[in-house]
């Protein structure tokens, strides 16, 4: 299991073949070359790797997969769209105490959703309080949603608290993108250039989170907040709650710096898909914004685990932005 020193020395690369290229091994170091050429266009030690995140086509040897398998290396393969189609990651898996209580845990204990959200909402806040802004919209979202803030404590119904958890995400985006064109959060229909941004920016994130989750061995369909269901790593649902803000205040501040444009997309039978081009560009933007908090992801999921596995959720973590 990887230690924070190991995560504060390995690298998250990004790789992009947006024109077809080969990783292979060579020398006990991965060489990326081109297709054609059979060039060298750069060179990785395994030791150093702790995450490929590779956009496009490309070849992959098996020797390459048994390197990143004896060095715990991530691997997430994405569409230029940056859709993930392959992941693999294999550190941990026979964790199965870690499984066994994930497995038992009774739903019916809201004290991990609780803080999961407590802590979503409370970056939320600070997210508004840091814009500046005085306007009445800005205004009432920030006591709104110190208010739900102030009910969690007494929530003991599920379907309870992700009502307030609605409520406040609605309160919060309308006053956050009050000045881009924002109608309404609608997760994955691309009916706005905005709301595929928000989708692009979580989905790097849901990617980055799962990274982390695979270091400890967690069964990534196994949620607490975001109950099972089929084909959903409901875990790094729940996770990446508390690390939205990073994706939402980079949306807002690219948006101003023209960095995310309207432009950047074209509309297809009444849906907004970024332009081919332009992937790269949004991927780097965002990996950028998430790197720094590469630690405080690591410690994150590690105070989980170590919660989850003795069973003390009065120490469960928290993330502040």
């Amino acid at each position: 299991m990887f230690t924070h020193k190991d995560i504060e020395h390995r690298s998250i690369f990004i790789i992009n073949c947006l024109e077809k290229k080969n990783l292979r091994v060579k020398t006990g170091e991965l060489f990326l070359e081109d297709d054609t050429s059979g060039k060298t266009l750069t060179k990785f030690p395994f030791q150093k790797i702790l995450a490929l995140f590779i956009i496009g086509n490309f070849t992959i040897t098996s020797p390459l997969i048994e390197k990143c398998r004896q060095h715990g290396i991530f691997i997430c393969v994405m569409k230029l769209s940056l859709r993930p189609v392959f992941t693999f990651g294999v550190n941990a898996e026979a964790n199965y105490l870690l499984r066994e209580k994930q497995f038992n845990y009774n739903l019916n204990d809201l004290s991990v959703p609780l803080s999961i959200v407590f802590n979503k909402i409370q970056n939320q806040v600070k997210l508004l309080t840091n814009t500046r802004k005085t306007d009445n919209i800005t205004t009432e979202a920030i006591l709104r949603c110190k208010q739900i803030l102030g009910k969690l404590s007494s929530v003991q119904d599920y379907h309870e608290l992700m009502g307030l958890e609605g409520v406040a995400a609605k309160t919060f985006f309308h006053a956050y993108f009050q000045d881009f064109e924002w109608l309404q959060r609608q997760p994955r229909t691309k009916c706005d250039y905005i709301n595929v941004i928000l989708d692009i920016g979580y989905t790097i994130l849901f990617n980055y989170i799962e990274l982390f989750l695979r270091l400890f061995g967690f069964d990534l369909y196994i949620g607490v907040y975001h109950r099972t269901w089929y084909k959903r790593k409901s875990l790094v649902c729940d996770l990446m709650e508390p690390f939205r803000c990073i994706i939402d205040r980079q949306v807002r501040k690219s948006l101003n710096l023209k960095q995310f444009s309207k432009n950047d997309f074209e509309l297809h039978k009444n849906e907004y898909r970024l332009i081919r081009n332009k992937s790269m560009d949004y991927y780097i933007i965002f990996f950028n914004a998430l790197v720094p908090y590469k630690q405080n992801v690591f410690l994150f999921v590690q105070q989980y685990y170590r919660a989850f596995m003795t069973g003390r959720n009065n120490n469960l973590p928290s993330f502040e932005l």
